[in-house]
């Protein structure tokens, strides 16, 4: 599996830790995520979070399948109306590998909102309930990920092609289709992998919020049928060709490079609730919080059993990525936090590449939002409200960083760390 597919794939589906290790894991938990229908795990889900306020390995798992339920809220909405997915890094809400629909609803903009509340909402039940678990929890178990899955076609079943670990291959190879399988993915997940868990649900929060903060109704109809091309978006008759000329990449036909140019060109958004931009910037920050916390847990292990996410003292390459952690990489991430918790509180700017003597104030263009328009932010006039003096980080900041993370490269690890 291609290393920096099978991080994407970790960073937007998410892997999902599990619970339960000194203490016998719960019976709803192992129904929860042993589960072939969607009715046999909301019901299974539904005892966990009734036990979860006295037992801590109820809440990890509940809040783990909160999290599983949010991404297959996030499917079901999409497939719902036709989602064809562009595969592509700059849209990380749109990673999930999608099942064709031949007869998708229409979809309309305050449809496609609603689905991103929904999602969003349920995440933060999910990082809710997964904060509710102690930090001295006795957590650990070991789940083979072709047995956990979603239901990615709204049939009511989650059958071993909508496994995670099915899903993973699918975003490796750019496609899923039922009847696949995937190799054998095992781990023992922990209490740490709790915390990593927690703070990519804040991270999925902060990129929902940003969306909803704004009004991107122009840009909806004016290049969404790219995505939905087939749920009558107000452009489809006259831009959408025929099915035999689409292309399945959102680079592989002309008519797709052309819709890519008109949202990116369209992404002129006003403000229309404020209170979410402010809370994406808080998500940011929550995030860095529990990936401290993860980091901490995980080099407190004296263990070196199938882990997820090893610490420099469990040896070995992990079975997903290939790589392995050493202290260096650890000591560069834990600089990498600090240096983001620094921009989002305004400690430091970030530099623009034709502004010398300023930088971007990023908490105060998260805390003071104006119309967020990306062309006039990466030619500037569109970040000049947000400019001043101060501490300004330096390409030597971030290559100093990078160094530490070797062949793998920063992002490859980033997207893994959290």
């Amino acid at each position: 599996m291609n290393r920096i597919s099978s991080l994407l794939a970790s960073a937007f589906i998410v892997l999902l830790p599990l619970s339960s290790a000194g203490a016998a894991m719960p019976e709803a938990a192992t129904a929860l995520f042993q589960a072939k229908t969607v009715a046999a795990r909301d019901s299974a889900l539904s005892t966990l979070e009734a036990a979860a306020p006295k037992d801590p390995a109820s809440a990890y798992a509940a809040g783990a399948g909160e999290f599983f339920t949010a991404l297959e809220l996030l499917a079901s909405g999409l497939h719902r109306h036709g989602f064809e997915s562009p595969q592509s890094f700059m849209l990380p809400l749109m990673q999930l590998p999608v099942r064709p629909n031949p007869n998708p609803e229409p979809l309309t903009y305050e449809q496609f909102r609603a689905i991103l509340v929904t999602f969003r909402d349920r995440l933060e039940k999910s990082a809710t309930t997964l904060g509710s678990v102690p930090a001295d929890a006795d957590i650990g178990m070991v789940i083979d990920l072709t047995h956990v899955g979603i239901d990615l076609n709204e049939d009511g079943t989650i059958a071993p092609d909508e496994s995670m670990a099915a899903i993973m291959a699918a975003l490796s190879r750019g496609s899923i289709s039922q009847g696949d399988s995937a190799p054998a993915l095992t781990f023992r997940f922990d209490r740490a992998d709790g915390y990593w868990l927690q703070g990519y649900a804040e991270f999925l929060m902060a990129q929902a919020d940003f969306w909803l903060a704004h009004d991107f109704k122009n840009t909806f109809d004016g290049s969404f049928h790219m995505l939905f091309p087939r749920a009558r978006l107000p452009l489809q008759d006259i831009l959408v060709p025929p099915p035999s000329e689409m292309g399945s990449n959102i680079f592989s036909s002309e008519w797709r490079i052309a819709d890519f140019i008109s949202m990116v060109h369209m992404i002129n958004w006003p403000v229309v609730e404020p209170e979410r931009r402010k809370a994406a910037r808080q998500e940011l920050l929550e995030m860095i919080r529990l990936s401290r916390e993860d980091w901490k847990a995980i080099r407190a292990e004296t263990d070196n059993d199938r882990e997820w996410l090893p610490g420099p003292q469990q040896k070995g390459a992990n079975p997903l990525t290939g790589l392995e952690v050493g202290e260096e990489q650890v000591q560069a991430w834990l600089a990498a936090l600090t240096m983001a918790e620094d921009l989002l509180e305004g400690r430091a700017l970030l530099p623009h590449f034709r502004i010398t003597g300023k930088g971007i104030n990023m908490n105060r263009f998260f805390d003071e939002p104006k119309n967020f328009d990306l062309m006039l932010s990466i030619t500037g006039p569109g970040i000049a409200p947000y400019l001043e003096s101060g501490r300004i980080l330096t390409s030597e900041d971030f290559d100093q960083i990078q160094r530490e993370f070797g062949g793998g490269g920063f992002l490859t690890f980033a997207l893994w760390f959290n």
